[in-house]
């Protein structure tokens, strides 16, 4: 039998998703390679589409912002890191559109989603906050309310979904300036990175056929959604550890792990550790808590690690007697890889290059959970 052609939708969900992959990854880097200020207005940097790049144009962005300096080799990086995140965007956009196509009153319901945020973002270069706020919210209502309506099969009702949520990633790349790195948005900015590759993962997999499931199978679902709750939470952790600075809290070298600072429970705080609002106006450019607050995130994160390694190492056993032994495979190796990145990092202080592909890693150990849960769903007929 000839083998079906991959649909036009699918084709631009397997792309979105990989440049949604590379987004998560220089998004990473920007936030590791501390340049997550390095433009101290959104969306311009210091005023520019681009950013201050010659002798000039820096002398003049130090003027109009006397607060914030200059950093050579950094501005590039984040509003870089913007312009392929708006890039993004628009494949969602389109793809959404696809997913609606039929339904005339959807289609043009998403257009004006699009408009508003459009708009929203116009009005905020010019001042208007409140105005700019609700017409964010209007944007990121419109997508839900059609995917709420929408008669189609699941993944187009996750593609619309995520064009709602790469609006609402947008504001928070906005907060994640405005609120000065505070940890609660620049977590829920990793979470958002990490959901929107998920979303369109899923997508993608979902229309591409990849096998029909049996009862075996299907029975596998409940355990796969429980694995990727808890990557989820582990994420979460993860992200609270990188934005709180406390990813050498237990120092670096072989004292550091499995131990930590030469002690199996040094003096922890974690009440302040996971206080996750301070109030507005701090800055909290390399991180404002004490060491003891700063250990307790990093138990918790290790602890956390801890708790995936085994019911994920379990999960791919219970994969690979099911018989989907590469969809096993892919688990066990993004597990394990996972790991090794995160002893390297503490281990080694940190490098950027490793701390970068932590991220990526955990991005591609959701996409092996997201893969593993297509293959056990009934194929979908893509018209």
């Amino acid at each position: 039998m000839a083998r079906k052609k991959m649909s036009l939708a699918a084709k631009l969900a397997w792309f979105a998703a990989a440049f949604a992959f590379c987004v998560v990854m220089f998004g990473a880097f920007v936030r590791l390679s501390n340049a997550g200020l390095s433009c101290p207005d959104w969306p311009t940097c210091y005023g520019q589409v681009t950013w201050p790049d010659h002798a000039h144009a820096i002398a003049q962005a130090d003027a109009a912002f006397p607060h914030r300096p200059v950093e050579p080799g950094k501005p590039w990086r984040e509003q870089f890191h913007r312009m392929i995140a708006g890039t993004l965007g628009v494949m969602v956009l389109v793809l959404a559109l696809i997913a609606v196509w039929r339904k005339r009153w959807a289609r043009w319901t998403v257009v004006g989603a699009a408009v508003a945020a459009a708009c929203g973002v116009g009005l905020y270069m010019g001042g208007e906050r409140i105005v700019s706020s609700l017409l964010a919210a209007l944007a990121i209502a419109l997508p839900l309310f059609v995917a709420a309506r929408l008669q189609r099969t699941p993944p187009w009702r996750v593609a619309v979904i995520a064009l709602a949520l790469i609006i609402f990633q947008a504001m928070l790349g906005m907060w994640t300036v405005t609120l000065l790195l505070k940890p609660i948005v620049v977590t829920g900015h990793l979470l958002g990175g990490m959901t929107t590759f998920a979303l369109l993962a899923y997508v993608a997999l979902r229309l591409t056929p990849i096998g029909a499931p049996d009862d075996q199978h299907r029975r596998l679902r409940r355990f796969i959604a429980v694995g990727i709750v808890l990557l989820a939470c582990q994420i979460f952790l993860g992200g609270w550890t990188s934005s709180n600075y406390a990813a050498l809290a237990c120092g670096y070298g072989n004292a550091a792990f499995p131990e930590c600072m030469g002690q199996w429970w040094p003096q922890t705080n974690f009440h302040q550790g996971f206080v996750l609002w301070r109030g507005i106006g701090v800055n909290y450019e390399g991180g404002v808590l004490d060491p003891a607050a700063r250990t307790a995130i990093q138990m918790a994160h290790r602890i956390g690690a801890l708790v995936v390694f085994c019911y994920l190492g379990w999960l791919s056993h219970k994969v690979a007697r099911a018989g989907l032994r590469t969809f096993a495979w892919g688990i066990a190796v993004t597990l394990l890889a996972q790991v090794a990145l995160g002893i390297s990092n503490v281990h080694f202080g940190l490098p950027l290059p490793v701390a970068t592909a932590h991220n990526g890693m955990a991005a591609l150990l959701l996409f092996s959970l997201l893969a593993t849960l297509a293959r056990t769903q009934r194929r979908l007929q893509v018209s």
